[in-house]
């Protein structure tokens, strides 16, 4: 087979493949991890009766859905409607292709193959941009549709996202700054070199892109584009069968995106603790099967645990009212990612003046 063909062709493609197959397997099984933490919350039982423990249940979910008869409006708009879905789910995935899950390339054949499949020097950049277009599958969904509930809902999203992008982006910007550059990959090699995580002089940062990253998800305690008290569902009511699961899909991507984003920035990515003290080195044991597996091991502890605190937090606050949502955006929020920034650029100033 022509070599580059392999390089460019078939092994981005096997990569492709493996990402969305893992991420797709760990998306179903979030789902049957925060039945069973909101279950143990609420000190009721969770699902247990399919399979082991319940260890099959997002499989019976899934046939569920897809044998779900598949009902449109009568006064949809047929094709947005059944646009509307796939706009939601595509940008959720594209954003996996710079994720960095480690460092060290596998050996197959001859052929290096980076455990990631790509990186660019804008990559945080393009995940900015290439999340931000989910919310039109969400407004279109609920335009679409022809039902009250489901506009205000998209019009809520709407409102809820361009409140809280923007203290996302400046939230990230410290990081940026300390690291001098955009690529995923070079950022953890920047904390690597610093010899600390940025979770410790960008804590404010992490806060602000936390607190917003989960109203843009449109998750508890900020559903207001669902608010099934008020709206049914918003902007999923109408949506059935897998139309319905893949605007769920979309939500739960989403998810991991967000704590994949939050580990590689602010919590050393592929990274162990204190990455540059030998006393700790015990940490990488994996490291005697291939080093790409430690790195590897690391990041998916720390995704679990801030999906974790995602979940954690659905059980425990209630949800917001609207003022308070756009109160909390625009009033806090905003100013406080503004306040960083100029910390942060403060800091850099008077290190390179103690430098120099």
């Amino acid at each position: 087979m022509n070599e580059t063909l392999i390089l460019h062709v078939v092994i981005p493609v096997v990569k492709i493949a493996v990402v969305l197959g893992v991420i797709s397997g760990a998306m179903a099984y979030l789902t049957l991890l925060e039945r069973k933490i909101l279950g143990f919350m609420q000190l009721r039982l969770a699902p247990r009766r399919v399979g082991p423990r319940g260890l099959l249940q997002p499989i019976a979910d899934g046939i569920k859905l897809l044998i779900k008869e598949d009902i449109v409006p009568d006064g949809a708009d047929k094709a947005m409607f059944l646009l509307a879905p796939v706009m939601a789910i595509i940008p959720a995935f594209a954003a996996l292709s710079i994720i960095p899950f480690a460092s060290a390339p596998f050996e197959v054949f001859g052929y290096r193959i980076d455990p990631y499949i790509t990186d660019v020097n804008i990559g945080v950049l393009f995940i900015l941009s290439i999340t931000s277009l989910g919310v039109y599958g969400i407004i279109l969904g609920g335009w679409a549709s022809n039902s009250k509930y489901s506009i205000l809902g998209s019009l809520r999203s709407a409102a809820q996202m361009v409140s809280y992008e923007v203290p996302l982006g400046l939230s990230i910007i410290g990081v940026l700054m300390m690291a001098g550059t955009a690529s995923m990959v070079g950022i953890v090699e920047a904390q690597r070199a610093a010899g600390i995580w940025y979770l410790m002089p960008q804590c404010v940062g992490l806060f602000c892109y936390f607190v917003s990253a989960v109203a843009e998800t449109n998750r508890l305690p900020f559903d207001l584009p669902e608010a099934e008290a008020e709206l049914v569902a918003g902007y999923q009511t109408e949506y059935s069968g897998m139309k319905f699961s893949f605007f769920m899909i979309a939500e739960y991507t989403n998810m991991i995106v967000v704590a994949s984003l939050a580990t590689t920035l602010w919590l050393g990515g592929w990274l162990r603790p204190f990455p540059n003290v030998e006393a700790l080195a015990f940490l990488d044991f994996l490291n005697v099967i291939h080093p790409a597996l430690s790195g590897i091991f690391w990041f998916g502890i720390k995704v679990t645990f801030i999906l974790y605190v995602y979940i954690w937090l659905r059980g425990t606050f209630p949800r917001y009212r609207y003022d308070q949502l756009m109160r909390l955006g625009w009033k806090w929020l905003l100013p406080l990612s503004l306040a960083n920034v100029l910390a942060t650029g403060l800091f850099l100033l008077l290190g390179q003046a103690q430098a120099g």
